[in-house]
């Protein structure tokens, strides 16, 4: 099956990071995924919309979770700051790179084809599908 991309509520959803469903999209009273579909009605204010990754769907899910089992949110480590590095220049120039010749392109050999069949023949210069031989 081939998922494709669409535009919607869910694009706004960060992944692994809980929202509250009221910010994200309105609507009636919904249930917690964990809890299951026996539990009671939530209201939107009370639940928490959280994008998972998939392997295979680069939009992810997204499920709603009540405040109980919503899941941590991810913690995205910080790259650290690069030290600036001061280059000393040279007070030699670099010399030039020096140029290649170009390799001469080689035309490709015209090769015998069969006029029957319109396949090129072998080298031995007979017709392998119907035994037509060139002379």
């Amino acid at each position: 099956m081939k998922i494709v991309a669409s535009a919607d509520w869910r694009d706004s959803v960060p992944f692994e990071n809980p929202v509250l469903l009221a910010d994200v999209v309105p609507g009636e009273a919904t249930r917690c995924f964990t809890c299951g579909p026996d539990s009671e009605l939530l209201p939107r204010t009370e639940l928490w919309a959280y994008k998972h990754r998939h392997p295979k769907n680069h939009d992810g899910y997204v499920r709603f979770y009540c405040a109980y089992h919503v899941p941590a949110a991810a913690i995205v480590p910080q790259p650290a700051a690069a030290a600036p590095t001061a280059r000393a220049k040279s007070s030699s120039p670099r010399p030039a790179a020096q140029r290649r010749v170009a390799k001469p392109v080689v035309p490709e050999r015209v090769r015998a084809m069969c006029p029957n069949c319109f396949i090129e023949v072998s080298a031995t210069g007979e017709c392998g599908n119907c035994g037509w031989t060139a002379s």
